[in-house]
C-alpha cells in the first residue's frame, strides 16, 4: 500500500478556501497560504499560519483539517485525530476531512475504523483516488486474511465491494480482479473465475499467474482446448517452471494426447526431480495402458517420497489387484482410505479386493461407500481432474495427500 502520509500531504495541496472565508489581511494568513507552506515542507510556517487562522476563526473546518495533516507530518497522530473529527462535526459534508480521518486510521493500523470515513469520503466525492486506493487495499488485505481463516465467502463479499469502486489505475484493477478470480476458483465458481482472469489479461496480457489460474479454471469446466492455450502461453513466459509443464501434461492427457502428455510430465520431472505429481500421472498412464511393472515403479517412487499419498497408494493397490495379489492390494487400499476417506477409487478397489479375499460384509460396505461418494461428486458437479497451484509441485515433506 502506498504511503498514507503521502496521501495526507496530497490533501494539503487540494485544500479549497471556503466561500465564507474573509479576505486576507496584513496579520491573518489564509488556508491556501498555509497549504502552500506545507507543500514545500515548511511545517513551522504552516502551523503558525493555521494557529493564527483558528485564533480568529475557531470553526474553520478547512484549517482544522490542514492542522491535522500537519500533526501527522509531525508524527503526532494522537493529536491529529480530534482535529479531523472536529472538522467533520463542523462540516459533515466535507469529504477532505473524512478522507483525512480514514487515511489516519489506516496509517495507524486501525483498518476497521478507517473504512467508514473512507466510504463517506468517496460517497461525497467519488473522484478521490487517494481514499479509493487505500480503501481497496484494506478490503484486499481483509479478503486475504479471510481466505487464510477459511472464510472465502467473506473474502468474496469484500472483493466485490472493492470492485464496485471501479478503480481507474490499471495495475490496481488487475490485482483486484486476480484476487476475485482466485477466491472464485477456491469456491468452485468457475465461470466467475474465468471472467476475472480474462479481465486481468485484458490489462496485462502476459500476466503469468493469471494465465495459469485461467488454465485451472478452464480445466475445471472441461474446456481443455482453452486450457491448453493458457498453459502453453504460460510455459512460453516461464519455461523453467515445472508446474507449468505438469499442468499442460494434465490438459493433453484429458485431450487423449498421451505421448504429448508424457513428454510434458518428463520435462516437469527434469526441472524438478523431487516431486510426486508427474510421477503419479505417468504411473496412471502406464496402468491404463496395462504396463503394470512400469506403473508400479512410478507409484513406488511417489510413495517413497510421500508415504501417505492417497492416489499413489490407490494406484499401486490397483496394480496389485490386477496382479491377483489381493492381500497386498487390500493393505495398500486400506492405507489409501485412511489417508483420504473420500477417495472413491480406494473404496471401490478395496471392496473388490475384499470380495476376492472372501470378506463379503467388508466388501459390500466399501462398495456402498464408493457409490455414495460418486453420487456426491456428481451432485457437486466436480471435475475429477486436479491441477496444482504453482507452489505445490515441489513436495518437500512426506505427508498425507488430502
Amino acid at each position: 500500500m502506498e504511503s498514507i502520509t503521502r496521501f495526507l500531504l496530497f490533501l494539503s495541496l487540494t485544500v479549497s478556501v471556503p466561500a465564507q472565508q474573509a479576505a486576507p489581511t496584513a496579520t491573518v494568513p489564509t488556508v491556501r497560504e498555509a497549504a502552500a507552506a506545507l507543500s514545500v515542507g515548511d511545517l513551522s510556517r504552516a502551523e503558525t499560519d493555521l494557529q493564527a487562522i483558528l485564533h480568529t476563526t475557531p470553526a474553520d473546518a478547512h484549517a482544522l483539517n490542514l492542522l491535522g495533516i500537519v500533526r501527522v507530518q509531525q508524527k503526532r497522530e494522537a493529536d491529529a485525530e480530534p482535529l479531523f473529527k472536529r472538522a467533520i462535526a463542523l462540516q459533515p459534508n466535507y469529504a477532505g476531512a473524512h478522507a483525512s480521518l480514514g487515511l489516519l486510521y489506516a496509517q495507524m493500523g486501525k483498518d476497521d475504523f478507517a473504512v467508514p470515513p473512507l466510504e463517506e469520503a468517496l460517497r461525497l466525492d467519488p473522484g478521490r483516488t487517494d481514499a479509493q486506493s487505500v480503501l481497496i487495499g484494506i478490503w484486499r488485505d481483509q479478503a486475504h486474511a479471510a481466505v487464510h481463516a477459511g472464510d472465502p465467502e467473506k473474502a468474496l463479499a469484500l472483493l466485490i465491494e472493492a470492485r464496485k469502486l471501479n478503480p481507474s489505475e490499471p495495475s490496481l484493477r488487475a490485482a483486484l480482479q486476480y484476487d476475485l478470480g482466485m477466491v472464485a476458483l477456491k469456491m468452485l465458481l468457475f465461470p466467475d473465475a474465468i471472467d476475472a482472469f480474462n479481465e486481468v489479461l485484458k490489462i496485462k496480457p502476459d500476466d503469468a499467474p493469471a494465465l495459469y489460474a485461467l488454465g485451472r479454471a478452464k480445466i475445471s469446466t472441461a474446456k481443455f482446448d482453452d486450457a491448453q492455450q493458457a498453459f502453453e502461453r504460460y510455459i512460453q513466459l516461464r519455461p523453467s517452471d515445472a508446474s507449468g509443464h505438469y499442468a499442460l501434461g494434465i490438459t493433453l492427457q484429458a485431450l487423449q494426447r498421451a505421448s504429448d502428455a508424457r513428454a510434458e510430465y518428463e520435462k516437469s520431472i527434469a526441472l524438478q526431480p523431487q516431486q510426486t505429481e508427474s510421477y503419479l500421472q505417468l504411473g496412471l498412464m502406464d496402468l491404463d495402458a496395462g504396463n503394470l511393472d512400469a506403473a508400479s515403479e512410478q507409484f513406488e517412487r511417489v510413495i517413497k517420497r510421500a508415504p501417505w499419498h492417497t492416489d499413489a497408494l490407490a494406484g499401486l493397490g490397483r496394480v496389485k489387484f490386477q496382479q491377483k495379489q489381493y492381500a497386498e492390494a487390500s493393505t495398500l487400499l486400506e492405507k489409501a482410505v485412511a489417508s483420504n476417506p473420500e477417495s472413491r477409487e480406494a473404496h471401490y478397489y478395496l471392496g473388490l479386493a475384499d470380495a476376492r479375499l472372501g470378506k463379503k460384509e467388508e466388501s459390500e460396505k466399501e462398495l456402498q461407500t464408493a457409490s455414495r461418494i460418486e453420487h456426491d461428486e456428481v451432485e457437486k458437479h466436480q471435475n475429477m481432474l486436479k491441477i496444482l497451484d504453482t507452489d505445490q509441485i515441489d513436495i518437500n515433506a512426506a505427508k498425507p495427500n488430502r
